[in-house]
């Protein structure tokens, strides 16, 4: 993995627009996380609403047939705890 990623417990935490990725591509599974609604504090945008899917990263899966797991989370912080704790417990199967 490449030292230029932003990481948070050691993945890496790939943001585009409105959605951010945790987790590697090249493990079985990843975390997509999509903000869909924002409000402004103090002058910045920040995340109100965070949906999490947990998806297998195999290719020939449909994006709906991946999905295993969904949830909406009310901050950043907690979407990305949340994803930590799903891709961990992947770890174990």
């Amino acid at each position: 993995m490449s030292a230029s990623y932003f990481t948070y417990k050691e993945r890496p935490v790939v943001r585009n627009g409105k959605t951010i990725y945790y987790g590697s591509m090249a493990e079985p599974y990843v975390v997509m996380m999509n903000v869909t609604s924002e409000e402004k504090v103090n002058d910045l945008s920040t995340a109100s609403e965070i949906k999490c899917y947990l998806m297998k990263t195999d290719k020939s899966l449909n994006p709906m047939e991946a999905i295993t797991k969904t949830a909406a989370r009310p901050t950043l912080y907690e979407a990305l705890e949340l994803a930590a704790a799903w891709l961990k417990s992947t770890e174990r199967n």
